[in-house]
Protein backbone atom coordinates (compact mmCIF):
# COMPACT_ATOMS: atom_id res chain seq x y z
CA UNK A 1 0.00 0.00 0.00
CA UNK A 2 1.72 3.54 -0.92
CA UNK A 3 1.65 6.18 1.66
CA UNK A 4 -1.22 8.05 0.07
CA UNK A 5 -3.25 4.94 0.61
CA UNK A 6 -1.83 4.34 3.82
CA UNK A 7 -2.73 8.66 4.93
CA UNK A 8 -6.14 7.85 3.50
CA UNK A 9 -6.83 4.93 5.41
CA UNK A 10 -5.35 6.15 8.16
CA UNK A 11 -8.30 9.41 7.54
CA UNK A 12 -11.24 6.96 7.28
CA UNK A 13 -10.51 5.17 10.84
CA UNK A 14 -9.16 7.95 12.66
CA UNK A 15 -11.16 10.63 11.69
CA UNK A 16 -14.62 9.44 9.41
CA UNK A 17 -15.28 5.90 11.75
CA UNK A 18 -15.27 7.13 14.90
CA UNK A 19 -17.43 9.79 13.89
CA UNK A 20 -20.31 7.99 13.18
CA UNK A 21 -19.95 7.31 9.57
CA UNK A 22 -21.14 3.50 9.04
CA UNK A 23 -22.48 3.73 5.26
CA UNK A 24 -20.02 1.66 3.84
CA UNK A 25 -20.05 3.13 0.26
CA UNK A 26 -19.15 6.71 1.36
CA UNK A 27 -16.02 5.49 3.53
CA UNK A 28 -15.33 3.06 0.49
CA UNK A 29 -15.25 6.48 -1.64
CA UNK A 30 -13.07 8.54 0.24
CA UNK A 31 -10.52 5.51 0.62
CA UNK A 32 -10.34 5.48 -3.23
CA UNK A 33 -10.39 8.95 -4.71
CA UNK A 34 -6.75 10.39 -4.37
CA UNK A 35 -7.55 13.44 -1.85
CA UNK A 36 -3.97 14.51 -2.51
CA UNK A 37 -4.48 14.69 -5.96
CA UNK A 38 -7.41 17.51 -5.47
CA UNK A 39 -4.87 20.22 -3.41
CA UNK A 40 -1.66 22.36 -4.63
CA UNK A 41 1.16 20.11 -4.36
CA UNK A 42 2.65 21.90 -1.41
CA UNK A 43 -0.23 20.60 0.79
CA UNK A 44 -0.26 16.92 -0.72
CA UNK A 45 1.52 15.76 2.35
CA UNK A 46 -1.35 16.96 4.42
CA UNK A 47 -4.21 16.57 2.37
CA UNK A 48 -5.71 14.22 5.08
CA UNK A 49 -5.32 16.04 7.78
CA UNK A 50 -8.52 16.80 9.96
CA UNK A 51 -8.98 20.75 8.72
CA UNK A 52 -9.92 22.47 5.60
CA UNK A 53 -7.60 23.01 3.47
CA UNK A 54 -7.08 26.31 1.19
CA UNK A 55 -7.57 25.81 -2.75
CA UNK A 56 -7.59 29.59 -3.85
CA UNK A 57 -8.82 32.52 -2.00
CA UNK A 58 -11.67 32.42 -0.46
CA UNK A 59 -11.99 28.73 -1.48
CA UNK A 60 -11.18 25.58 0.40
CA UNK A 61 -11.88 21.32 0.66
CA UNK A 62 -13.57 20.53 3.43
CA UNK A 63 -12.04 19.14 5.91
CA UNK A 64 -12.84 14.80 5.68
CA UNK A 65 -15.14 13.77 8.84
CA UNK A 66 -17.74 16.80 7.96
CA UNK A 67 -18.01 15.74 4.21
CA UNK A 68 -18.37 12.15 5.45
CA UNK A 69 -21.03 12.88 7.38
CA UNK A 70 -22.76 15.06 4.79
CA UNK A 71 -22.15 12.66 2.43
CA UNK A 72 -23.75 9.82 4.31
CA UNK A 73 -27.03 12.34 5.13
CA UNK A 74 -27.40 12.17 1.73
CA UNK A 75 -28.09 8.81 0.98
CA UNK A 76 -27.15 8.81 -2.24
CA UNK A 77 -28.37 6.19 -4.72
CA UNK A 78 -26.14 5.09 -8.12
CA UNK A 79 -29.12 6.39 -10.09
CA UNK A 80 -29.57 9.62 -8.85
CA UNK A 81 -28.16 12.96 -10.20
CA UNK A 82 -26.63 15.28 -7.85
CA UNK A 83 -25.87 18.98 -7.76
CA UNK A 84 -22.33 19.92 -6.52
CA UNK A 85 -22.42 23.74 -5.92
CA UNK A 86 -18.98 25.26 -5.60
CA UNK A 87 -17.11 21.95 -6.10
CA UNK A 88 -13.33 23.92 -5.92
CA UNK A 89 -10.73 21.57 -7.76
CA UNK A 90 -13.52 18.83 -8.16
CA UNK A 91 -12.82 16.72 -5.29
CA UNK A 92 -16.06 16.13 -3.75
CA UNK A 93 -17.55 16.09 -7.16
CA UNK A 94 -15.00 12.65 -7.87
CA UNK A 95 -16.22 11.23 -4.31
CA UNK A 96 -20.16 12.03 -5.47
CA UNK A 97 -19.30 10.36 -9.22
CA UNK A 98 -18.75 7.07 -6.74
CA UNK A 99 -21.81 7.61 -5.07
CA UNK A 100 -24.88 8.71 -7.57
CA UNK A 101 -25.23 7.91 -11.43
CA UNK A 102 -24.03 11.82 -12.23
CA UNK A 103 -22.83 14.78 -11.26
CA UNK A 104 -23.28 18.33 -11.98
CA UNK A 105 -20.57 20.13 -10.71
CA UNK A 106 -20.89 23.78 -10.50
CA UNK A 107 -17.68 26.19 -9.94
CA UNK A 108 -18.24 30.24 -10.56
CA UNK A 109 -14.15 30.50 -10.61
CA UNK A 110 -12.68 29.79 -14.20
CA UNK A 111 -9.41 28.70 -12.87
CA UNK A 112 -10.68 26.05 -10.72
CA UNK A 113 -13.45 25.09 -13.12
CA UNK A 114 -10.64 24.36 -15.59
CA UNK A 115 -7.84 22.60 -12.88
CA UNK A 116 -11.60 20.34 -11.70
CA UNK A 117 -11.84 19.66 -15.42
CA UNK A 118 -8.55 18.62 -15.89
CA UNK A 119 -7.84 16.58 -12.62
CA UNK A 120 -11.38 14.73 -13.28
CA UNK A 121 -9.92 13.62 -16.10
CA UNK A 122 -6.65 12.42 -15.67
CA UNK A 123 -8.50 10.73 -12.44
CA UNK A 124 -10.54 9.09 -15.30
CA UNK A 125 -14.01 10.30 -13.87
CA UNK A 126 -16.56 10.31 -16.58
CA UNK A 127 -19.75 10.94 -15.18
CA UNK A 128 -19.42 14.50 -13.98
CA UNK A 129 -20.14 17.75 -15.98
CA UNK A 130 -18.58 21.00 -14.90
CA UNK A 131 -20.27 23.60 -15.30
CA UNK A 132 -19.09 27.45 -14.57
CA UNK A 133 -21.57 29.51 -13.11
CA UNK A 134 -22.80 31.83 -10.60
CA UNK A 135 -23.01 29.82 -7.97
CA UNK A 136 -26.71 31.00 -5.94
CA UNK A 137 -28.18 30.52 -8.87
CA UNK A 138 -27.71 27.02 -8.80
CA UNK A 139 -27.83 25.07 -12.51
CA UNK A 140 -31.80 24.94 -13.79
CA UNK A 141 -31.00 23.54 -17.30
CA UNK A 142 -30.41 20.13 -15.48
CA UNK A 143 -32.92 20.06 -12.88
CA UNK A 144 -34.39 19.04 -11.01
CA UNK A 145 -31.79 16.56 -9.09
CA UNK A 146 -32.22 13.74 -6.83
CA UNK A 147 -29.53 15.77 -3.95
CA UNK A 148 -28.35 18.67 -3.82
CA UNK A 149 -24.67 19.43 -2.07
CA UNK A 150 -23.59 22.95 -0.79
CA UNK A 151 -19.35 22.54 -0.60
CA UNK A 152 -19.01 25.10 1.75
CA UNK A 153 -20.85 27.21 4.70
CA UNK A 154 -23.59 29.17 3.90
CA UNK A 155 -25.59 32.15 5.72
CA UNK A 156 -28.31 32.54 3.66
CA UNK A 157 -29.74 29.52 1.11
CA UNK A 158 -31.06 30.99 -2.10
CA UNK A 159 -34.42 30.01 -2.92
CA UNK A 160 -33.46 28.71 -6.24
CA UNK A 161 -31.14 25.97 -5.26
CA UNK A 162 -34.18 23.76 -3.05
CA UNK A 163 -36.53 25.04 -5.96
CA UNK A 164 -34.32 23.07 -8.02
CA UNK A 165 -35.06 19.44 -6.00
CA UNK A 166 -36.71 16.75 -7.45
CA UNK A 167 -39.75 15.20 -5.34
CA UNK A 168 -37.93 13.40 -2.54
CA UNK A 169 -34.97 15.19 -3.47
CA UNK A 170 -32.04 16.57 -0.38
CA UNK A 171 -30.11 19.42 -0.12
CA UNK A 172 -27.34 19.29 2.71
CA UNK A 173 -25.53 21.82 3.64
CA UNK A 174 -23.87 23.95 6.32
CA UNK A 175 -25.78 27.20 7.94
CA UNK A 176 -24.05 29.67 9.94
CA UNK A 177 -25.30 31.88 11.86
CA UNK A 178 -22.05 34.22 13.91
CA UNK A 179 -19.56 31.57 14.96
CA UNK A 180 -22.02 28.85 15.06
CA UNK A 181 -23.01 25.77 12.47
CA UNK A 182 -25.15 23.33 11.93
CA UNK A 183 -25.69 20.44 9.25
CA UNK A 184 -28.82 20.93 7.92
CA UNK A 185 -31.20 18.96 5.70
CA UNK A 186 -33.66 20.37 3.22
CA UNK A 187 -36.30 17.30 2.02
CA UNK A 188 -38.81 17.75 -0.93
CA UNK A 189 -42.08 15.92 -0.03
CA UNK A 190 -45.22 16.33 -2.11
CA UNK A 191 -44.06 19.86 -2.93
CA UNK A 192 -42.71 21.35 0.02
CA UNK A 193 -39.34 21.65 1.22
CA UNK A 194 -39.17 21.23 4.94
CA UNK A 195 -35.98 21.96 7.02
CA UNK A 196 -34.06 19.77 9.79
CA UNK A 197 -31.25 20.36 12.08
CA UNK A 198 -28.61 17.56 12.42
CA UNK A 199 -25.30 18.14 14.33
CA UNK A 200 -23.08 20.81 14.67
CA UNK A 201 -20.84 21.47 11.86
CA UNK A 202 -17.76 24.19 10.53
CA UNK A 203 -16.84 25.03 7.27
CA UNK A 204 -15.51 28.12 5.65
CA UNK A 205 -18.15 30.74 4.48
CA UNK A 206 -18.38 29.80 0.47
CA UNK A 207 -18.68 33.28 -1.25
CA UNK A 208 -22.16 34.42 -2.44
CA UNK A 209 -23.66 33.11 0.64
CA UNK A 210 -23.30 35.93 2.94
CA UNK A 211 -26.35 37.01 4.92
CA UNK A 212 -27.27 40.17 3.25
CA UNK A 213 -26.53 43.63 5.20
CA UNK A 214 -29.77 44.23 6.99
CA UNK A 215 -31.16 40.83 7.33
CA UNK A 216 -33.09 39.85 10.32
CA UNK A 217 -34.26 36.98 11.19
Amino acid sequence: MSDPAIRRRSMVQGQVLTNKVTDEQVTEALLTVPREAFVPRELRGVACVDEDLPLAPGRYLMEPMVLARLLQVAELKDSESVLNVGCGTGYVAAVLARLAGGVVALESQAELAARARQLLAQQGVANVVIVEADLPAGHAAQAPYDAILIEGAVECLPAALPGQLAEGGRLICIERTGAVGHAVLYRKVGGLVARRELFDAQAPLLPGFSKPRGFRF
